[in-house]
């Protein structure tokens, strides 16, 4: 089979390269705006096709060896419209355009993208993409992920913190923080993997656009791309000077400045200057001081664009963002005081206060090249290198009783190249070859505290039951309503007996988990249009993955009472729930992979394709190591199968597309935190098979000039298989993947309406809604959230054709109480914990344009 289908793409490309005449003919141009300025730095490029350049300083572009024949050319820059120019090459002969450029006021947005590592028109992209541009999260006032998520059908993001998020694409979650595992979901930022959790949280500020590639995507973005991936494009310098500046305040406190300075510092060299923060209490009390679900990032970006002939185009990307967030509010739904009345939606009494905190630096620099070769081939370079680190604070028992505390730290670095050389050396053929080197190198802290009186009363339960009733029950609160802590007069006559010392008032003991990953793949992929209307695009790409993770227990030199007087019970002694270790324990392999693609096309007309599909996306082997020893998890392997239909009005004012799709799922991995024969640990867990079918859809539609509409809806049933591979019975067996709601959708749209001269009154309502959602594979009644729904809306006034812009803006503003989590650690001890989603949002906003 993998000899077959790399045959088959060799084919292609031979099929390509033979066919590719020895004439050929050339165009160039000048482009200009309607007042006669040169514009720098346009994209111009023939359709179907790799082949195209960059606008100079001056405004000038060429391109040649093009096969004779007719084509279209299409010239794109920020703020106008997009043009399409027929042409017909001629061999030996360069014909000569003028270009005069249109502000953009009566066009869809996000119908051009590079989910195929190319520019192209979504409508001839042949797999389910939804591209979102910066204008949309503008009009929105759209800058958390999770919000954005909303509105993509088959994307979900849950973001507990910025250390913790989970990105949820056609059911399959991606949002393990463990060194050691890779990801299911790729996020990408300018074609650069940030795909690690702890790292992959970043502010939606000055972006171009983000795209969402559903399906297995391995062979356009590598080895995280499992089931899909989310690539954030940030706006790039140009050759003109302007900016914008928005400041706003809203309730909780929440104040926003956010903004960009674009400006040339010679003919050939621009840059960009752009930042935001953004900070606002949290929405939860916590009883014991602080508030909790708040947020706080100061982010910033410097991008410099060189352009050292028509033929090359360097770009340099720096982005930092700092994260200093109160705590996460986990509230308990069953340890709570006789003399409050705490909720997942009122206050909670966290016994730290204002020492619950996330903390999170992740910075990157990233090089990006583009040079055209000539002969119908081009040289993409991608360079780049990220850190991350953060510190977290969390009670994981929801509660004021201390007996559940963890801190985490978490570091990660890592190194990329990507070389790509792409060609269209005939009108038959598009594609690209190349290879990368992808290195990452990690640590994650787990530390775990606790006041042994507390826990003790915790276990006591569990302890009267296995000692057949001869140990006491403690009771969790006294008498005055607070945590009661006198196990110790309880229990002082057994502790003597036994010779143990009194239980601690503080106890900690941590854990370490390390990982290293070396990854060399070769790719390429490749479209060959058979007919004017039939083409076939087949991918494939071949990794070599060396890995050697660690892990370490460690004991701080001072015993637990409660796992001496449990003797062994926890098997983790003198440690109380992590069982140290004799230093780092180490496990490494070498692993060979492959995933690919293959995909009908059908141009249906000038205005509509359909595609048939079938992938092989792959999340890499897992060297899982504890106190025992390491093991091998298998690969995770989807096979997705999929159909879809586009359609594109010629006027770019109708953009619709609906996809079907179904995959099957093997060797399902999930990560649990567990008490395994008395021992805490996180653990990842082989779940098996499972499949999901799935339907998805969405729609655009400027209806006028001033009236502007958009829907999606998702459908999926995603569920494990009845029996495993073996066709032994799953212990999962029919339960719904977690955080995926069966039945998704939105809605909105954008109405401006004139009032006076160069002055316009805007209204932009939204709807979103998710059907029931299970926050645990093991779909526990209790540990979910009901059907909701959310109505935004944000409205206002802009001034002197937009020059100024006065704004309200309200979310949730029906005040809908919902959780983004529940069950979390606190299950693993029979006490589960919720999250509540942020309440109404309210606020204002006032922006400049220069």
């Amino acid at each position: 089979m993998k000899f077959h289908f790399a045959a088959f793409l060799i084919f292609l490309f031979g099929i390509g390269f033979s066919s590719a005449a020895q004439n050929h003919g050339g165009i160039s141009g000048s482009i200009k705006d309607k007042n006669g300025d040169s514009v720098a730095g346009a994209t111009i490029a023939i359709a179907q096709s790799k082949k195209g350049t960059i606008s100079d300083a001056k405004g000038h572009f060429s391109i040649q060896n093009i096969a004779p024949g007719s084509h279209e050319i299409s010239i794109r820059y920020i703020g106008f419209q997009t043009q399409a120019i027929s042409f017909t090459a001629v061999p030996g002969r360069s014909i000569t355009i003028e270009v005069i450029l249109e502000e953009s006021i009566y066009s869809l947005e996000g119908t051009t993208v590079t989910a195929q590592r190319r520019e192209q028109s979504i409508l001839n992209v042949p797999i389910a993409v939804s591209s979102t541009e910066g204008k949309f999260f503008d009009d929105l006032n759209i800058r958390d992920l999770d919000a954005f998520a909303e509105f993509v059908p088959g994307l979900q993001v849950q973001v507990q913190s910025p250390n913790n998020p989970g990105f949820v694409i056609r059911g399959i979650t991606s949002d393990n923080g463990d060194s050691r595992v890779e990801p299911r979901v790729s996020v990408f930022q300018d074609g650069v993997s940030i795909s690690k959790s702890r790292g992959s949280v970043v502010e939606l500020f000055d972006m171009e656009r983000v795209e969402v590639l559903k399906g297995p995507q391995g062979t356009l973005f590598g080895r995280g791309a499992q089931i899909g991936a989310v690539h954030f494009i940030q706006n790039k310098p140009t050759n003109d000077f302007g900016g914008k500046i928005t400041a706003g305040y809203g309730n909780f406190n929440q104040n926003l400045i956010s903004g960009y300075l674009n400006f040339p510092v010679s003919e050939k060299a621009f840059f960009r200057a752009s930042g935001q923060y953004n900070k606002r209490d949290g929405y939860v009390e916590n009883l014991a001081g602080g508030t909790l679900n708040g947020k706080n990032t100061t982010a910033l970006r410097g991008a410099f664009r060189y352009l050292p002939s028509g033929k090359t185009t360097i770009d340099i990307i720096t982005n930092w963002q700092k994260d200093d967030y109160p705590g996460t509010g986990f509230v308990s739904g069953s340890l709570i005081s006789p003399n409050e009345n705490i909720s997942p939606f009122g206050p909670a009494h966290l016994e730290k206060g204002r020492d619950l905190f996330s903390l999170r630096t992740v910075w990157g620099s990233t090089v990006l090249i583009e040079h055209s070769l000539g002969n119908g081939w081009s040289l993409n370079s991608t360079s780049a290198f990220r850190e991350f680190s953060n510190q977290e604070s969390l009670d994981a028992d929801g509660s004021d009783i201390p007996a559940l505390s963890f801190g985490e730290n978490a570091y990660g670095r890592q190194f990329s190249q990507e070389i790509r050389f792409s060609t269209d050396a005939s009108q038959k053929l598009t594609g690209f070859l190349g290879g990368s080197f992808f290195h990452e190198k990690g640590n994650q802290m787990l530390n775990f505290q606790t006041n042994e009186n507390a826990m003790i009363a915790l276990l006591s339960p569990l302890v009267r039951v296995a000692s057949g009733g001869q140990f006491p029950t403690i009771p969790l609160y006294g008498p005055d309503g607070k945590p009661f802590l006198g196990a110790n007069e309880m229990l002082s006559t057994n502790l003597a007996a036994l010779g143990l010392p009194p239980f601690k008032s503080f106890h900690e003991e941590n854990f370490q988990n390390y990982g290293q990953v070396n990854a060399f793949e070769i790719f390429g992929d490749g479209t060959y249009q058979i007919t004017d209307k039939l083409s076939l695009t087949a991918g494939l790409r071949g990794t070599f993955e060396s890995v050697k993770n660690g892990y370490a227990g460690r004991y701080l030199g001072s015993p637990s009472t409660v796992g001496l007087l449990l003797d062994g019970a926890f098997g983790s002694a003198p440690n109380l729930l992590i069982a140290p270790t004799d230093g780092r324990i180490v496990g490494e392999g070498e692993f060979l992979s492959w995933v690919g693609r293959f995909i009908a096309g059908y141009k249906i007309n000038a205005f509509s394709n359909g595609y048939l599909s079938v992938s092989r996306g792959r999340r890499p082997n897992v060297i899982q190591v504890t106190a025992e020893g390491s093991e091998e998890l298998e690969q995770e392997i989807v096979v997705s199968y999929e159909m879809g239909y586009k359609l594109m009005s010629d006027n770019q004012r109708l953009q619709f597309d609906i996809a079907g799709f179904r995959y099957h799922y093997s060797n399902f991995q999930t990560q649990v935190i567990e008490i395994q024969d008395g021992t805490l640990r996180a653990l990842v867990r082989d779940g098996g098979n499972a499949s999901a079918l799935g339907l998805e859809t969405s729609v655009k539609f400027a209806l006028t000039e001033k009236i502007g509409l958009f829907s999606n809806y998702g459908w999926i049933d995603a569920a494990f298989d009845e029996k495993d591979s073996e066709g032994r019975p799953q212990i999962l067996a029919g339960n719904r993947f977690r955080l995926t709601p069966k039945h998704s959708f939105s809605f909105g749209g954008a109405v401006e309406i004139p009032i006076w001269k160069n002055h316009h009154f805007f209204f932009r309502p939204s709807y979103t809604y998710k059907s029931q959602v299970f926050f645990e594979e093991e779909n526990q009644p209790g540990i979910e959230q009901k059907a909701f729904g959310l109505l935004n809306c944000r409205l206002g006034l802009n001034l002197e054709n937009g020059k100024y812009e006065i704004a309200l803006y309200g979310n949730n503003l029906l005040g809908e109480q919902y959780l983004i989590d529940a069950g979390n650690t606190g299950l693993a001890f029979g006490f589960p914990t919720f999250i509540s989603g942020p309440p109404r949002f309210l606020g204002g906003q006032f922006t400049v344009r220069f």
